[in-house]
């Protein structure tokens, strides 16, 4: 149990670090004004705005991720995974609707990239490894799968900000964050998926 602990640790950090350099990139494609270069206080000012922005990022895209990683550690310790699913279920639901943002198709999206996630951290629970990238190599053996389940992945994300997108409205304040996310996501991917069997079949 303490091996799966461990694993359990791993991957989250390596979520959490995933998340925070998406952010950061969406973050950096935004212009500095001239009172960057004009007033030196306005860095400290940018740089806390920059950090918050940056929690709450990593906080919510972690949300269903953490939800589907904590399941899969309870479901391999033998919980059952429709009653974890359940409570998930309640879960999703009570946080959409604290945000305002509760609409049944999110819901349902959300819980279809749970379902999603759950497999794949059992798959990388019950394989061997001492870091992410050896437990994903372990766990999917060639680029071409690792490479199908990132596919399908993105689907479901871009899934969920579809029904948000349709939930607050097409305006452009809404869409053009969540094209943006979209990008530097797909972006990072493939290039971390090229680096990491790269360096596979180099090793």
């Amino acid at each position: 149990m303490e091996a799966i602990r461990k694993k359990h640790s791993i991957i989250l950090s390596s979520e959490e670090s995933f998340a925070k350099a998406v952010a950061m990139r969406m973050i950096m494609m935004k212009p500095l004004s001239a009172w960057h270069f004009l007033m030196p206080f306005v860095f400290v000012f940018d740089f806390l705005q920059r950090k918050r922005e940056t929690e709450i990022f990593t906080r919510n895209f972690l949300f269903t991720k953490r939800l589907a990683l904590d399941a899969a550690f309870e479901i391999n310790k033998g919980e059952d995974r429709q009653s974890r699913l359940a409570k998930i279920e309640d879960e999703i639901r009570n946080r959409l609707t604290s945000q305002k943002l509760y609409s049944w198709g999110i819901h349902q999206k959300q819980m279809a990239e749970v379902n999603l996630l759950i497999d794949h951290y059992c798959k990388l629970l019950n394989t061997e490894g001492n870091s992410y990238q050896s437990l994903v190599k372990d766990a999917y053996k060639t680029q071409d799968n690792y490479q199908a389940f990132l596919y399908q992945l993105t689907s479901a994300e871009k899934e969920i900000d579809r029904a948000v997108i349709k939930t607050l409205g097409e305006a452009e304040e809404v869409w053009q964050p969540i094209v943006a996310k979209q990008t530097v996501i797909d972006e990072m991917r493939t290039r971390g998926v090229r680096k990491l069997f790269l360096e596979a079949r180099r090793g």
